[in-house]
């Protein structure tokens, strides 16, 4: 069984099994207060979270909301 792949910010990470963006969020981030997900360059809105699963070769962005001055 070959291994599967895809792009975490910008490393290469495992895929082992099927994951939800959802769930990949609830993994990396301590809140989803201010966060975003984009898929291969497109922002996946929220309320498609746990419907997105996450591919071979997909390239993934969590991005969060950062305050400053």
């Amino acid at each position: 069984m070959s291994e599967h792949y895809f792009s975490l910010n910008g490393e290469r990470t495992a895929l082992a099994g099927e994951i939800t963006i959802a769930e990949l969020v609830a993994d990396q981030m301590a809140s989803t207060a201010g966060c975003a997900v984009a898929r291969n360059g497109e922002v996946i809105p929220r309320s498609e979270w746990s419907r997105v699963v996450i591919v071979d070769n997909d390239v993934i962005e969590l991005l969060t909301v950062a305050q400053g001055g």
